[in-house]
């Protein structure tokens, strides 16, 4: 497989997942020749798909890659509108959180159904090579030559002009990085895992409200819920992982979900639960840091590979997807020169890696805690009624993320600075009216009222106010 004298000049995509299928329709467009290696077996003709499972989060930033290789409409037709969050409390009410305005969602897909899909799109354009059972060994940054495994035991090389890794968070590709100076790179497990868990369907419809996120957050631990197709739902609890060792019993994990989760419990079905929940341990979340991108103009890394994030903001697959258009756009800018592009790749993209990453960790403490807070629930209706006010002025950070391309770095800087607007704009109206009752009480006896309330009431509240 080593490359031909041909004037094209060779694209080896590393990795078959969402973002190395996705990378592969677009270099194909541009019209490289693209070659696609992937460890594992083809998962369009694998009886069981392995590998992470969890829902997908389909919004602004993927459909905006998708819609330039003409997928969107495919992949949007066969995802679920989920226009808010659902939240069970503990006692089993109810409450809705909207994600945006009026008309704004997300979309749940399912994550091996769109794979086959990007698969399938990237094997229709001619310039297209796609090789299975091949794990990347070595390769070289000097001269684009690889080193595969195949499933025989014997080894293969090829030789691209660039070499592309979207090989996921335990990178081949990015072995050969890590042997140079000055990279820096930073991996990191949470303390938490996952389990997850099927809602099916009740007479064939779903079981719960389909257009929503479902999340029962237990502050330090939650459990969400995704739509599928089928009408069923998928189930994932994220946990710590010291308590998941104090679960050991099909008994334990009902008592536990009696006790935390007992309004989905007959959902789920306590047969069900009791099988499943043992099937797999607890599986670990890790995430991913790193310097730069690139290595000279021979190789550049897109998606897990170069940003692993954890699940909770919804933007692991968006990220990378906004990947593909980011680098296209630079080949656009800059005329296809690798030299030029590939470091202006990781000028423009590493500080919105790590900005999605921080992001990510934070809204898992929104998701489990937060949303039970008053003082949040409030600032989200008070940003909204903002944001619809002054729409350009103050746009709410999950707005910025997830329904706009605004980076990932200037959306956190821009929220924080509204927050200490806004902060302080409340900070000052609560400080002057209750100087303004004060004021009254001073000038005023005993048994006249202001707006209404006694004058002692009114003392007595705000003397509560320095309470701890």
């Amino acid at each position: 497989m080593e490359d031909s004298s041909s004037s094209t000049k060779v694209v080896a995509v590393v990795g078959g997942g969402l973002v190395g299928a996705l990378n592969a329709c677009f270099f194909a467009k541009r019209g490289f020749d693209v070659e696609l290696f992937e460890a594992r077996e083809d998962i369009r003709k694998a009886k069981m798909v392995k590998g992470r499972s969890i829902n997908l989060a389909l919004s602004h930033r993927a459909r905006q890659a998708l819609q330039h290789v003409g997928m969107e409409g495919k992949v949007v037709s066969e995802g679920i509108p989920m226009h808010a969050r659902m939240i069970h409390s503990l006692s089993g009410k109810r409450a809705s959180i909207p994600y945006g305005k009026k008309g704004q969602y997300i979309l749940s897909v399912d994550r091996a159904n769109l794979n086959k899909q990007l698969l399938t799109a990237a094997e229709t354009y001619p310039n297209t090579t796609m090789t299975f059972d091949r794990k990347l060994l070595d390769w070289s940054p000097e001269t684009g030559r690889m080193t595969f495994a195949r499933s025989d035991g014997g080894e293969e090389h090829s030789r691209a002009d660039l070499i592309v890794g979207c090989d996921g968070a335990f990178s081949a590709v990015r072995k050969q990085f890590l042997r140079r100076s000055r990279f820096t790179y930073s991996q990191t497990y949470i303390p938490h895992g996952y389990v997850e868990l099927s809602m099916p369907a009740v007479r064939g419809e779903f079981a719960m409200e389909p257009n929503f996120l479902h999340i029962w957050p237990r502050n330090t631990f939650m459990m969400i819920a995704l739509p599928n197709m089928d009408k069923t739902f998928t189930c994932t609890l994220f946990m710590p992982f010291e308590e998941f060792d104090k679960i050991t019993t099909e008994d334990d994990a009902m008592q536990f979900f009696q006790k935390y989760f007992s309004d989905a419990v007959p959902l789920i079905g306590a047969d069900a639960l009791r099988r499943d929940f043992f099937l797999l341990p607890g599986q670990p979340m890790v995430s991913v840091k790193c310097s730069q991108y690139h290595m000279g103009d021979k190789c550049v890394m897109m998606g897990d590979a170069a940003h692993a994030v954890v699940p909770f903001y919804g933007q692991g697959m968006n990220a990378g997807f906004e990947d593909c258009i980011v680098f296209d756009e630079l080949m656009e800018q800059l005329h296809e020169d690798f030299s030029a592009v590939l470091p202006e790749y990781t000028a423009v993209r590493v500080p919105d890696g790590h900005a999605i990453a921080d992001l990510a960790m934070y809204n898992y403490v929104e998701m489990r805690a937060h949303v039970n807070s008053r003082w949040f629930l409030f600032r989200k209706r008070l940003d909204n009624f903002l944001h619809f006010l002054m729409p350009t002025t103050v746009i709410p950070l999950y707005t910025m993320v997830t329904f706009t391309r605004t980076r990932y770095h200037r959306a956190v800087e821009r929220w924080r600075w509204q927050n200490k607007v806004i902060n302080c704009v409340l900070l000052v109206s609560a400080a002057g009216a209750a100087l303004g009752a004060f004021s009254f009480l001073l000038r005023n006896p005993p048994g006249t009222s202001w707006l209404g309330l006694p004058t002692e009431n009114v003392w007595n509240r705000l003397m509560a106010i320095r309470k701890p």
